[in-house]
């Protein structure tokens, strides 16, 4: 399986961006997908996630509110809306898949990682 991340750029604080996952080799409806970021010298962390067929949905604390995890499986892609975008949002953002049946946070549920695509909030 494949996973490419796209939509990744430089934001205005406040300003939005949409970040795509688009995947082949495996149906994304069927997985569990995430998305994680990690900033410069900090861990990756988990930032939103949604179980198969779209059933449920997870966010970080420091998100919600903010960003919107959706799929168009379709185009077999999932997408993270971010919105109200902060500096402390610059990180390189990641998506995962993993066949586990809930939104996990867990980085080592996930066994498909893409590149990453970076995002910087900066005036």
């Amino acid at each position: 399986m494949q996973l490419v991340e796209s939509g990744g750029g430089l934001v205005q604080p406040g300003g939005s961006l949409r970040l795509s996952c688009a995947a082949s080799g495996r149906t994304l409806s069927r997985s569990t997908v995430g998305w994680f970021r990690q900033a410069p010298g900090k861990e990756r962390e988990f930032v939103a996630a949604v179980t198969r067929f779209g059933g449920s949905t997870a966010y970080a604390d420091s998100v919600k509110g903010r960003f919107t995890i959706s799929t168009s499986y379709a185009k077999n892609t999932v997408y993270l809306q971010m919105n109200s975008l902060k500096p402390e949002d610059t990180a390189v953002y990641y998506c995962a898949t993993t066949l586990e049946a809930s939104p996990s946070r867990v980085q080592a549920a996930y066994d498909y990682w893409g590149q990453g695509t970076q995002v910087t909030v900066s005036s």
